[in-house]
C-alpha cells in the first residue's frame, strides 16, 4: 500500500485532476481530488492530507476564499494554481497563507518539485484540518515560544521582544526560505492591508537583526533581497 504523502488536488477541470493524479501517483504520492470547495471539505473531513494543490479560479467559492478559510483552522501546506498572469493575484494568495504558487500551464515535474520543496519546508505529516498551530519554533541557535512570547537563546536566556518584533518574527518563521515583500510582511505581521509607502518594516527588521544575528552588520538569518524584500534563511522546525 502506498504510504507516501497524501496530496489533495482541488481543480474544476477533470483533465487537470487526472493528469496531476497520474503524475503524482508515479512518484509515490497518494492523491485525492476535488472539483470545488464543497468536495474539498468532504475530503478533508474524511482523510489526513499533507498538502493541498488549490486552483485560484473555482466555481462557487474561489481559491482565495478557500485558502483564507483553511488558514483559520489549519497549517496544511497550500500550493495555489492560477491561470492569471497578474502578479497581484499571486501576492494576494501568498498573503492569504498559501505556501507557494504555480501559473498554468505548468509541467508535472515542476509541480512535483514544488510539492516536495514545500513539504520539506513545512515538515508537514500530520492531519490536515485538525492540525494545531505550532507553539514553538526552533531555528539556528534559537527557540521561539509563541504562547509565552519568548525568544530563548542556546544559553537558556530569554531575549525580550517588542510587539512589533514578535509579530515580525512570527511571520518570518512561518514562511522560511521564501522571499517576502515589505507589503507582505506588513500584512502578515500586522494583520492589515499594507500601505505601499510604509517602510517601517525596515526598522523592525533592523531591530530584530540586532537581537538574533551573530553580526547584525552582516546578517545571515534575515537577508535583504534587493528590490524584493526579505528572506528568512534558516531551517525551521515546529513543535
Amino acid at each position: 500500500m502506498n504510504d507516501g504523502p497524501h496530496i489533495l488536488i482541488v481543480d474544476d477541470h477533470r483533465e487537470i485532476r487526472d493528469l496531476v493524479s497520474r503524475a503524482l501517483g508515479k512518484e509515490g504520492f497518494r492523491v485525492s481530488t476535488a472539483g470545488d470547495g464543497k468536495e474539498m471539505r468532504k475530503v478533508l473531513a474524511d482523510a489526513s492530507i499533507d498538502l493541498i494543490v488549490l486552483d485560484l479560479m473555482l466555481p462557487g467559492e474561489d481559491g482565495l476564499s478557500l485558502c483564507r478559510s483553511l488558514r483559520a483552522t489549519s497549517d496544511t501546506p497550500i500550493i495555489m494554481l492560477t491561470a492569471k498572469g497578474d502578479e497581484v493575484d499571486r501576492v494576494i494568495g501568498l498573503e492569504m497563507g498559501a505556501d507557494d504558487y504555480l501559473a498554468k500551464p505548468f509541467g508535472s515535474r515542476e509541480l512535483i518539485a514544488r510539492i516536495r520543496a514545500v513539504l520539506r519546508r513545512n515538515h508537514s505529516r500530520g492531519p490536515g484540518p485538525d492540525q494545531v498551530k505550532p507553539k514553538r519554533f526552533r531555528f539556528e541557535r534559537w527557540s521561539f515560544d509563541v504562547d509565552r512570547r519568548e525568544l530563548i537563546g542556546e544559553d537558556g536566556v530569554a531575549v525580550a521582544l517588542s510587539t512589533g518584533e514578535f509579530d515580525l518574527l512570527l511571520a518570518l518563521v512561518g514562511h522560511p526560505q521564501r522571499t517576502l515583500s515589505r507589503d507582505q510582511l506588513l500584512d502578515l505581521a500586522r494583520h492589515r492591508a499594507a500601505n505601499v509607502f510604509d517602510r517601517s518594516i525596515d526598522t523592525q527588521v533592523s531591530r530584530l537583526r540586532k537581537k538574533i544575528e551573530r553580526d547584525p552588520g552582516e546578517p545571515t538569518l534575515i537577508k535583504t533581497v534587493w528590490g524584493g524584500g526579505y528572506i528568512f534563511t534558516p531551517e525551521v522546525s515546529r513543535e
